[in-house]
C-alpha cells in the first residue's frame, strides 16, 4: 500500500481505477463502512466501483495497493463482478452520511460535510476525521468547517441515520460531475429515504433527466413522493415520450390530474402520444423532432442539430415539412441526413437537398416493424407520417432499444467480458 496518511471521500468519488498492469477498470462512486455500536472509529469495509457497463461491484480495501490523487491501484487478481448489494450496518459514506446532522461533545448541532480514512497498522482503514460545519439560525452566516476526530461526536449510528431529517447538498454537488444515467444508478442503490432527499434537493431539470433514466419502478415511486405540483413541473421538464411512457403506468385518474396540472403547450403533445399503444410508433416517438420549413438555409439545419439538448439520435436527422412545422406539420416533404448536410455549401437550401425516397413509419407500426426498419436503412432516427402526409414525430434508436431489452436491463447492466 502506497503511503497515504488521510483520504478524504468527496475527494475519492470519480476517481478512475485501474488494475496492477494499468487496464482501466472502472470509478469509485462511494465508500463502504461498517458501524460501530460505540463511537470509536468503524472500519472502511472497502469501495464501491462503477464499471463501464454501469454496473456496481464491490472491492475489499485489502485489495487496494494505492491511493493516488488522481486514481486508485488494486492489486493483482480477478476482481468480483458480482452486483455490490448494501448488507445491514453497512453505510456508503457518500451516499448516506454526507449532510447527516451530527452532534458535537460540545453540545453545538453540526452537520457532517464531508470523512477521511486513514490506514491502521493491521492494514486496516478507519474513518477517523469528520469534516463538519456548526448549523446556526437559518439566516446566519455559514461557519467554518472543522476537522474532528470520529469520537468527538454523535448522531452516527444506523438507528440514527434512518430517523433524522437530513439534507442533500454536497452528495447533489457530486452529482453534478455525473451522467444523468449514472445517478439514476446511484440513487437506485441509495434506501428510499435518502433517495427522496436527494430527490428533493435537485432541481427540476436535473430531477427530470435523471428520472428518464430510472427504471420503471424507481419512477413510479419517485413521482409518487413528490407532491402533486412538483411532480407535474417534473413531467413539463421531461421530453414528451418519456413523460407519456411514465403516465401511462399510472391508473387513468392519477394521469387525469397530473396532465390537468401541466401547461397547457406541454401537455398536449403528451396526451396525443398517450392515444398511441406503447409498442407502436406512435407510442415509441418523440414530438419534438427538427423540423424547418423548406427555405430554411443549410447553415440554419446545422445551426439546429448543434442544440446540446438534442440526443446525438434525434440530430441525425432533419424533417422539412410545409408550415406549420410544429407537430402535427403541414405536408411532409422528406428528410435531410446530418452526413448531407455537413458536405453542403452553408448558403444552399434543404429543399434542394432532400432525401424523399425514404420510406416513412405509420403510427400503428409494430416494434418488431420499427425494429426491421432501422434494421434495412442502417438509422438511427425515422420519421413517423401519418395518411394525411402530416409528420407527427420522430422515433430513434435509443427508444427502440429501450423497449426490446428486459424490464430490469438498468439496474443489472451488461455482463462483463
Amino acid at each position: 500500500m502506497a503511503a497515504v496518511n488521510r483520504v478524504f471521500a468527496a475527494q475519492l468519488a470519480g476517481l478512475p481505477v485501474f488494475g496492477p498492469d494499468g487496464e482501466s477498470i472502472g470509478k469509485v462512486r462511494d465508500l463502504v463502512i461498517g458501524l460501530r455500536v460505540d463511537r470509536q472509529p468503524p472500519r472502511v469495509l472497502g469501495l464501491v466501483l462503477e464499471l463501464a457497463t454501469r454496473r456496481r461491484i464491490f472491492v475489499p480495501m485489502l485489495r487496494v495497493t494505492s491511493i493516488e490523487p488522481n486514481a486508485v491501484t488494486l492489486a493483482t487478481g480477478s476482481v468480483n463482478l458480482r452486483q455490490f448489494h448494501q448488507r445491514a450496518n453497512e453505510v456508503l459514506v457518500v451516499g448516506e452520511l454526507l449532510d447527516a446532522r451530527v452532534t458535537l461533545d460540545s453540545g453545538a448541532a453540526a452537520v457532517l460535510v464531508d470523512a477521511a480514512m486513514e490506514p491502521s497498522r493491521t492494514r486496516d482503514w478507519r474513518m477517523t476525521r469528520v469534516a463538519v460545519r456548526e448549523r446556526t439560525g437559518r439566516l446566519a452566516r455559514r461557519g467554518p468547517v472543522q476537522v474532528l476526530r470520529w469520537e468527538e461526536l454523535s448522531g452516527l449510528s444506523v438507528t440514527e441515520l434512518a430517523g433524522q431529517p437530513q439534507g442533500a447538498q454536497h452528495l447533489v454537488a457530486i452529482f453534478e460531475t455525473m451522467r444523468a444515467a449514472d445517478v439514476a444508478l446511484a440513487l437506485h442503490s441509495l434506501p428510499f429515504k435518502r433517495r427522496y432527499e436527494v430527490a428533493e434537493a435537485l432541481d427540476d431539470e436535473r430531477l427530470a433527466d435523471v428520472i428518464e433514466e430510472m427504471a420503471e419502478e424507481d419512477q413510479k415511486d419517485l413521482l409518487a413522493h413528490l407532491d402533486d405540483e412538483r411532480a407535474a413541473d417534473i413531467l413539463e421538464a421531461m421530453n414528451p415520450d418519456d413523460a407519456a411512457d411514465l403516465l401511462s403506468e399510472l391508473p387513468k385518474v392519477e394521469q387525469d390530474r397530473l396532465l390537468g396540472l401541466m401547461e397547457p403547450e406541454e401537455s398536449e403533445p403528451v396526451k396525443r402520444l398517450l392515444e398511441y399503444s406503447f409498442d407502436t410508433a406512435g407510442g415509441l416517438m418523440t414530438p419534438e423532432p427538427v423540423v424547418l420549413a423548406p427555405d430554411a438555409t443549410v447553415a440554419e439545419a446545422l445551426a439546429h442539430v448543434r442544440n446540446p439538448d438534442l440526443t446525438p439520435a434525434l440530430a441525425s436527422m432533419v424533417f422539412v415539412c410545409r408550415p406549420p412545422t410544429a407537430t402535427p406539420t403541414g405536408r411532409y416533404l422528406g428528410c435531410v441526413h446530418i452526413q448531407r448536410l455537413l458536405r453542403e455549401p452553408p448558403s444552399d437550401l434543404v429543399a434542394g437537398v432532400l432525401d424523399t425516397d425514404l420510406a416513412t413509419l405509420s403510427p400503428s407500426a409494430s416494434l418488431s416493424d420499427v425494429t426491421r426498419y432501422f434494421a434495412t436503412y442502417n438509422l438511427v432516427c425515422g420519421p413517423v407520417v401519418d395518411d394525411s402526409d402530416h409528420l407527427l414525430g420522430a422515433v430513434t434508436v435509443d427508444d427502440v432499444l429501450d423497449h426490446l431489452l428486459p424490464d430490469n436491463w438498468r439496474e443489472t447492466g451488461l455482463t462483463h467480458a
